[in-house]
């Protein structure tokens, strides 16, 4: 099973999210830069955190135009699993690959601190091994993550059961305490905090199993394809 971990100028979280899914998942993940072409032989996709061309005129989107997001778009299409996290989640946004927009937090400051998700999706490839209301403790850091779409378009997301995780409490300004949320098919996720700063013991003391379920629901989606 490989999965391909995307790398843009001013990417910062690519050898975390490499780390975890090889050296804690055994997983194999290999870097791809934005420029090149992704093999037609990826099983997933994960674009990372940071700030992609130094978050200049808007998160995410100059990197929403990087030669690689065409062949993201295609493994979209096809239902290949794809997780972006962070300015991850801002360039699928931004690259139309998911609905909504993200602005700055509400306290117009950047906020890196532990927070609690809870899970509203468990269908997604990304989540099928969490309980629907599961708390996961998991950090986020971010300036740019407050998610917003208008009552016509949260009505559809609810509607469709596109909101995967919600923040427990309200965080940074995000409608509906929105953290994450898919496509329509479900096979593309994307959500602003950082699950693999929280899928290890060492670094997560509180509860590092929901987050390593997130990975596992990975394995465990991967796993069936190759049946």
């Amino acid at each position: 099973m490989k999965v391909g971990v995307i790398v843009f100028p001013g990417s910062n979280c690519d050898r975390d999210m490499h780390h975890v899914l090889t050296d804690v998942f055994d997983l194999k993940a290999e870097f791809f830069w934005h420029e090149k072409n992704l093999p037609k032989n990826i099983d997933a996709v994960v674009l990372p955190g940071g700030f992609s061309y130094g978050d200049r005129l808007r998160a995410g989107v100059i990197a929403a135009h990087s030669p690689i997001i065409s062949d993201v778009k295609k493994m979209a299409e096809k239902g290949i699993p794809i997780l972006g996290v962070c300015n991850g989640f801002q360039i699928l946004v931004e690259s139309g690959l998911l609905p909504g927009v993200l602005l700055k937090n509400e306290s117009l400051n950047f906020m890196c601190e532990w927070t609690n998700l809870i899970v509203k999706n468990n269908k997604t490839p990304f989540t099928n091994k969490l309980k629907i209301n599961q708390k996961i403790p998991i950090p986020i850091a971010n300036g740019e993550g407050r998610y917003f779409v208008d009552e016509k378009n949260l009505a559809k997301l609810k509607k469709n059961n596109q909101i995967v995780f919600s923040y427990e409490n309200r965080v940074n300004g995000s409608i509906s305490q929105i953290a994450g949320v898919s496509n329509s098919d479900g096979n593309v996720v994307g959500m602003m905090p950082h699950p693999e700063r929280a899928a290890e013991k060492e670094i997560n003391q509180i509860d590092h199993k929901p987050s390593s379920m997130i990975f596992e629901s990975l394995i465990e989606t991967l796993g069936a394809k190759k049946k």
